[in-house]
């Protein structure tokens, strides 16, 4: 009897060997991934240098996959189809820049890489730098703009996105809504790093993608079904807002002057350390809102948050904004904005296409301050 109590009974031993056995279970889904996609890298390799080498025998080439193909489901069975070679070739031209960076830094100072076929340097598998499984991998190479890229790369890393998590985030065009809500060195930098939460201008997707409420496409719906539907997939809805979101309360209520008030949404964000309050629209942002809004931060400010905590957030979340009547209502400096959402997964090219008008936009502006700067006076 005793033996079975202590059995049932876990205690800090029991979830040692546990967590043991847990880590381990990680380290060799880890490790079987890695192996999976440094032995694609190989086999794309192998192809393009056979390619590239039997490019004179045009027919040879138009074959090549389908015989090999064929003659591996022979030797070491299924999962070698025409269709996965190609993307292991695929995946080779993609990344092989970046392993061949990390290939020369493994080599020593006086050994140089042979490009003769059957004597190239091959890492050991844990020196390829692959952060992801394969399926991940067959999504980031489709995307062609290597800032993009590279931007997925990093979030699905650093938030270890499952395949589907990645697949609707590049599908909602994370990449081009985050960058359509900063400034050109903040679209570099979201390339370098990912998406980065330290100001309250971090928080802003332009537009924020709810598709994952299942709303019906309705000519008109309140905001009250609105928010219930996004009660109801709350964790969705956080993961959608970005890193840090921490729910707090619905329809928060607070008094002074014998007058109610309710906030839709209470949120606190534990990277910025600061309440955020999101009030819903289902019509285009008006200034009555902003005030609204404003009131309800400044209150939040001199009457919940401590002094060890930022300034408070407000979102006013609407189907359409106007920048100007933002700016022109707001005093300069107030953690207030408008940002607009969309119940629908976006045009991706509609998107890509205002970006790049964006980007020229301001390039064109910034040229033409440069020119008209004073020049230095002489020495």
């Amino acid at each position: 009897m005793a033996m079975n109590m202590t059995i049932n009974a876990p205690n800090k031993f029991f979830e040692g060997v546990a967590k043991t056995i847990e880590q381990a279970r990680a380290y060799v889904g880890r490790t079987a991934d890695l192996a999976m996609c440094a032995t694609y890298f190989e086999i794309g390799r192998m192809i393009v240098q056979e390619e590239q080498g039997g490019s004179v025998r045009a027919e040879y080439g138009k074959g090549l996959l389908t015989s090999l193909s064929a003659y591996l489901s022979e030797r070491v069975g299924k999962g070698f189809s025409e269709t996965t070679l190609k993307n292991a070739r695929k995946f080779y031209q993609v990344y092989s820049p970046s392993i061949r960076q990390t290939m020369l830094a493994e080599l020593s100072p006086n050994r140089k890489p042979s490009n003769e076929p059957g004597k190239e340097h091959v890492m050991p598998i844990k020196s390829y730098p692959f952060t992801l499984g394969w399926s991940h991998y067959l999504i980031l190479i489709r995307i062609q703009d290597p800032d993009e890229r590279r931007f997925y790369e990093i979030e699905a890393t650093r938030k270890q996105w499952t395949f589907r998590e990645l697949q609707r985030q590049y599908g909602s065009s994370l990449y081009e809504r985050l960058a359509l809500s900063r400034d050109k060195d903040g679209v570099m930098k979201l390339a370098r790093e990912g998406q980065a939460i330290e100001k309250p201008t971090d928080l802003l997707k332009n537009p924020l993608v709810l598709e994952f409420l299942d709303m019906a496409e309705l000519p008109q719906y309140s905001e009250s079904d609105l928010e219930s539907a996004i009660i109801g997939k709350m964790q969705a809805f956080l993961l959608e807002l970005g890193s840090g979101f921490l729910f707090e309360a619905r329809q928060k209520r607070f008094t002074f002057d014998e007058q109610h008030f309710m906030v839709d949404l209470v949120l606190y964000n534990r990277l910025l350390q600061c309440y955020v309050l999101i009030d819903l629209k289902t019509d285009t942002v008006k200034h009555q809102d902003l005030g609204q809004m404003q009131m309800y931060v400044h209150y939040y400010d001199r009457c919940v948050k401590t002094e060890n905590e930022r300034p408070t957030v407000g979102i006013l979340l609407c189907r359409e904004k106007n920048d100007m009547l933002v700016e022109l209502t707001l005093p300069e400096g107030e953690n207030i904005y408008a940002s607009e959402y969309s119940l629908y997964l976006p045009n991706k090219a509609l998107l890509q296409s205002k970006l790049a008008e964006w980007i020229k936009e301001f390039e064109e502006s910034r040229n033409l301050f440069d020119r008209a700067a004073p020049c230095p006076p002489d020495p």
